[in-house]
């Protein structure tokens, strides 16, 4: 698997490139600003970009969705409760005074189970894990997690905006990330990449 981190935009979101090695075929999460870098990086690897896939449907996130889109013709990959939230984003980034152009709508939804095949050699399994906000997803594969802004490296991803609870974080985390193995490496939409043993062992939220 091809994988390479860009941080993006005023809030400093981590958007990944994930590349199938044999088909250089490749998915693009969160791109939330910066798409000229994006862009670059991809062509710097020779890929294609095959899908775009949200975490979830804060504009950070998801700024970058109908440039990159409007370049590629990647298909837009969303959970259906962020799928309406991401086309009018416009608004939410105005609150930060942050300049955001509305996401074109999804081509396809993504729910619980759901396999993103990224050309011939990498499957992204899709996890409904809500509480940073509605729409919120991960998606697990060989090794590896992204989760967005569901948990980072010795802390959670804020609750207090619309749609966001503490609890169904906290049992999001627990019911479908701890359960992966210890040395699963857990890519965050903010901040340094960690793993699932050492959140479960240190993580200050879960004990």
């Amino acid at each position: 698997m091809i994988l390479k981190t860009l941080v993006v935009g005023p809030l400093q979101v981590n958007c990944y490139i994930v590349g199938c090695e044999q088909t250089k075929q490749a998915a693009v999460i969160d791109p939330g600003d910066n798409v000229d870098r994006i862009l670059m990086a991809l062509a710097d690897q020779q890929l294609k970009v095959q899908y775009i896939i949200n975490t979830h449907e804060h504009f950070d996130h998801v700024g970058g969705n109908k440039k990159l889109k409007e370049v590629t013709g990647a298909e837009l990959l969303v959970h259906p409760r962020a799928s309406e939230e991401i086309t009018k984003i416009s608004s939410r980034g105005a609150v930060w005074g942050v300049p955001v152009d509305d996401s074109p709508p999804a081509d396809r939804l993504l729910n619980e189970g759901d396999q993103v095949e990224v050309g011939d050699t990498v499957s992204l399994k899709v996890l409904y894990t809500p509480g940073h906000s509605l729409g919120s997803i991960s998606l697990a594969t060989t090794g590896a997690v992204f989760v967005g802004d569901l948990i980072f490296s010795g802390s959670i991803g804020r609750t207090d905006f619309p749609g966001g609870d503490y609890q169904t974080l906290i049992d999001s985390v627990r019911k479908k990330i701890f359960v992966l193995d210890n040395d699963t490496i857990i890519y965050s939409g903010h901040g340094p990449a960690t793993t699932v043993g050492r959140e479960k062992l240190s993580n200050p939220f879960f004990h």
